[in-house]
């Protein structure tokens, strides 16, 4: 019987975005391979070995126990969290030796009380977006001769700030470097040879006066666009297929129905075909009546509600297609293809949410260009 539900990850897709992604650095930048929220719903730990092999030379997360995963599988590349780290879970990432993010003296102190091992740290900036990090200049270089002063129990490693409108506004872009740029003189003054970086996917593409030392891309080496258009004509291979079959075909009457709520209501006769793969899956209920499907070569709609676990799509009046058949959600399919760009169109969303919402109950296998990874 055909697998349900399954998500194929070509590995070699993700190591030629990362070398396409690193032809565009300017001034000697390294990449830094963002693989949070497992590696966006791709696999974090084979995402990361082929990010690295692509020529990545660190990785990022967004929390402890993402880092002490990825520690825990032998992963070997520095390794920064990028997300706020509790008291509690400090621990963790200080055993998983990765670097962290500061913005506080408290958490500095903290660091410091329970590193058993010299700890890097990278000292955060808020310049516009508004989250994490101070907006104080001068908070954060406090920060950073608290770090400088507990060395060689702590390192200061890195400046950071994040961009709010990469994709979308250069001009807030410019207000972000130019708010970032006195912090960088003097932070460099204070600890020469310090990484700076702020660049994520959208501002190594776009804004090559960002890339400083070091840029953080996550959703490009997946393959996905950071402008929300199509990856294709930047040069982006999507790393991610998710497929499912058709499970039945029936006919239905004028009148007769698909799905809970009977959303959908024939007005002709037409063929009806179920898959099982739903919203717990990672199929948004957004696309109820709204996405479409590959099932030979050709696209689909998607009618009724999507279910937790099944969804309909109208085969229109002859029934071209037969029970067992492939149907493709994510991917190429005959002719055909489908982006998460498109999915995500058709759902009121971004990319970013249809590949991490594919659901642990996805089987991930992974393959180099068809060949077994």
């Amino acid at each position: 019987m055909p697998i349900r539900a399954r998500a194929r990850v070509n590995l070699a897709a993700i190591e030629r975005n990362v070398a396409r992604l690193r032809r565009e650095l300017a001034g000697g930048a390294r990449l830094c391979a963002v693989v949070k929220a497992d590696g966006y719903g791709h696999g974090a730990a084979p995402s990361a070995r082929a990010a690295l092999a692509g020529g990545a030379t660190a990785l990022a997360v967004a929390t402890a126990r993402e880092a002490a995963e990825l520690h825990s599988a032998g992963v070997d590349a520095p390794l920064l969290v990028m997300g706020a780290v509790s008291s509690d879970e400090l621990p963790v990432a200080v055993a998983a030796r990765a670097e962290l993010v500061a913005w506080s003296e408290r958490f500095v102190a903290e660091v410091a009380a329970i590193a058993s091992h010299p700890t890097r740290i990278h000292v955060k900036l808020d310049t516009g977006l508004g989250r994490l990090g101070t907006r104080d200049g001068a908070q954060a270089l406090r920060v950073a001769q608290l770090v400088v002063d507990h060395d060689p129990l702590l390192t200061l490693a890195g400046a950071m700030t994040h961009f709010a409108t990469a994709e979308e506004d250069p001009e807030f872009v410019a207000h972000q470097l130019t708010t970032f740029a006195p912090f960088v003189a003097e932070v460099r003054s204070l600890k020469p040879g310090i990484v700076i970086h702020a660049a994520n996917s959208a501002a190594t593409l776009r804004h090559p006066e960002s890339h400083f030392d070091l840029v953080r891309c996550g959703i490009a080496i997946y393959g996905c666009d950071p402008m929300h258009v199509d990856p294709e004509p930047r040069g982006l291979e999507p790393a991610l297929e998710l497929s499912s079959y058709i499970a039945a075909v029936k006919r239905a009457a004028v009148g007769d129905s698909a799905g809970y709520g009977r959303k959908f209501i024939a007005s002709s006769e037409t063929w009806i075909a179920t898959i099982p793969i739903g919203y717990g899956d990672g199929i948004r209920r957004a696309l109820s009546g709204q996405g479409e499907v590959l099932i030979g070569g050709r696209r689909y709609p998607i009618v009724g509600a999507v279910s937790m676990d099944n969804i309909t799509v109208d085969l229109g009046p002859e029934a071209l297609v037969r029970e067992g058949e492939p149907a493709t959600i994510l991917g190429h399919n005959g002719g055909e293809r489908q982006t998460a760009e498109q999915l995500a169109a058709a759902a009121g969303t971004i990319n970013y949410e249809i590949v991490c919402g594919i659901s642990a109950r996805v089987p991930r296998t992974y393959h180099r260009d068809g060949e077994p990874a």
